[in-house]
């Protein structure tokens, strides 16, 4: 019980630094780069199941381990890595396959995915401290 809590909390802070990232500060960033590929209507199914599932990945893999260890700077090293990691592929993936993708989307894009990744790791040591003491 004490996972599903921590992984709901740690779901709690992804969506709302997320959204405000997507929804406020960079929003006329990511239109003027990339806006002429948006979809009118986002499929959330899709969004929805990328939040589940990174979300798991940072609790499963960086997260726990960092709860075991106790070795806060280690984790969140490692929170960025996954952050780096998982967003790389995305956007590396588009530089490689989509014309014109713009390079400083990429740049930016991995830089966010290191810090939201940090900052969700973060939040969940906190949390999974707080919630599954030693």
């Amino acid at each position: 019980m004490n996972y599903v809590k921590l992984y709901l909390g740690m779901l709690v802070v992804f969506f709302a630094v997320d959204i405000a990232w997507i929804g406020f500060i960079a929003k006329d960033f990511y239109r003027k780069q990339i806006g002429h590929l948006f979809a009118e209507t986002p499929v959330w199914a899709a969004a929805i199941l990328f939040y589940l599932l990174f979300v798991l990945g940072v609790m499963v893999f960086v997260v726990l381990p960092g709860l075991e260890s106790g070795n806060v700077k280690a984790t969140l090293l490692k929170a960025a890595f996954f952050g780096l990691v998982t967003y790389a592929t995305y956007d590396l993936t588009n530089q490689a396959l989509v014309k014109d993708w713009p390079v400083i989307m990429t740049v930016v894009d991995m830089t966010w995915g290191m810090v939201l990744s940090t900052a969700i790791g973060f939040a969940g040591l906190m949390l999974g401290r707080w919630i599954m003491p030693a």
